[in-house]
């Protein structure tokens, strides 16, 4: 049957139970339960949660992991629910369940006389990327302007950038190949990343991908050059380099990769076969899987898992992301800075109301600072100041 016959009444029906079962709305439920007497809620991030990156992992509400916004009137919105008028909220946002599930951010709030600063990395993957394959003229994007999406385009096309517009379909296409193809994606990675909704055919698709591989191709390079590092070390036992002090190392049945920061990533009891598409390295490890918004589709617990070259290497510059972005907490926190929780690349402030903008700069200004580990690694951060958390 098709959803164009449903009668009237039945498909009201159906919408109601898609809504019901909306289990971001629960989230009210688990921070009602674990908020502590003074308003806090603590223990919503665990330390090394991503066993392969270092990353945090969100816990209670799951902040890593909060839905989008469904509109724009998050203040109007937010200010309804406040005045009681519960019933307006059908009549101007269409949707109970959409509505208070865009709310969760903003449950977060600052102490009294306090606001927060909001702040993230630009681009920070693509920045890291870049310098991690010495892709000279990324770098040269990321030290002007940082407009990768534009430069992309103008790069893969070769259309003058100024020709470039925000709008245009070149920079869409500029912007999709820059979400997808970083890590050895291709076809079906760009029509998951908004290629199928912007209705690009499979040849447009495939090149594009040729184009962006075309303009990047130390980053292309690198793909193999991680993996063939990751092979030698396992085969041979011994430490093998990569770029900017990143290497691998062998012990005791384990594969290390060391990071420039210092710090190590470890893939245990690992082996190199062949896979599907050509060898691919075996370990030990989690065999959940989430999807493209990062929520978990199962989780299949330990077992083997395996990787290819674009794995590892995205293994690799997620691990040096986070890595950039602890270094800026503790110079944050040195400063005396009150970090109230983070979410990915985004630091979340508090700052005292009247000196709210001095101090969201000089945030921005710490985060940006070259990292002794990166020299060369271009980092900015944007931000604004708000009442309560939310998406700028």
């Amino acid at each position: 049957m098709d959803d164009t016959t449903l009668h009237k009444e039945t498909r009201r029906v159906l919408e109601i139970r898609q809504e019901t079962g909306k289990t971001s709305i629960t989230k009210y439920d688990a921070i009602a339960r674990a908020v502590c007497k003074d308003g806090r809620l603590r223990g919503t991030l665990q330390f090394y949660g991503g066993a392969r990156t270092g990353r945090w992992a969100g816990r209670i509400f799951q902040p890593q992991n909060l839905p989008r916004n469904t509109f724009d009137d998050v203040d109007g919105a937010r200010a309804t629910i406040q005045n009681g008028e519960i019933d307006m909220v059908d009549v101007l946002y269409d949707s109970y369940n959409n509505t208070f599930s865009s709310l969760i951010r903003t449950m977060v709030i600052p102490s009294n006389g306090y606001s927060f600063a909001v702040a993230d990395y630009s681009a920070i993957e693509a920045r890291v990327t870049a310098w991690f394959c010495d892709e000279r003229w990324r770098q040269e994007v990321f030290a002007g302007d940082g407009k990768i999406y534009e430069a992309s385009a103008s790069q893969m096309f070769h259309v003058p950038i100024e020709q470039i517009t925000k709008g245009s379909d070149l920079r869409k296409k500029g912007k999709v190949a820059e979400l997808a193809l970083g890590y050895g994606g291709g076809v079906s990675a760009l029509e998951r990343m908004g290629g199928a909704a912007m209705g690009l055919s499979e040849e447009e698709m495939q090149e594009i991908k040729v184009k962006w591989r075309i303009a990047s191709p130390r980053i292309a390079k690198m793909w193999y050059t991680v993996f063939n590092a990751a092979e030698k070390a396992v085969k041979e036992r011994k430490r093998v380099e990569v770029a900017h002090g990143m290497h691998y190392w062998y012990k005791n049945g384990i594969l290390f990769a060391h990071l420039p920061s210092g710090r190590d990533i470890a893939y245990a009891r690992p082996v190199i076969r062949q896979g599907a598409f050509g060898k691919e390295l075996e370990y030990d490890g989690s065999t959940s899987e989430k999807d493209d918004n990062g929520h978990l589709k199962y989780s299949g617990g330990w077992g083997r898992v395996s990787a290819w070259g674009g794995k590892l290497f995205e293994n690799l510059i997620q691990a040096i992301a986070r890595d950039c972005l602890a270094e800026a907490m503790m110079a944050l926190s040195l400063k005396g800075y009150r970090i109230v929780m983070h979410v990915h690349d985004e630091v979340i402030v508090e700052v005292p109301k009247n000196k709210a903008e001095q101090r969201l700069q000089e945030i921005e200004d710490i985060m940006g600072t070259e990292i002794s580990w990166a020299p060369g690694l271009y980092l900015t951060a944007d931000g604004f100041i708000s009442e309560y958390y939310r998406k700028d």
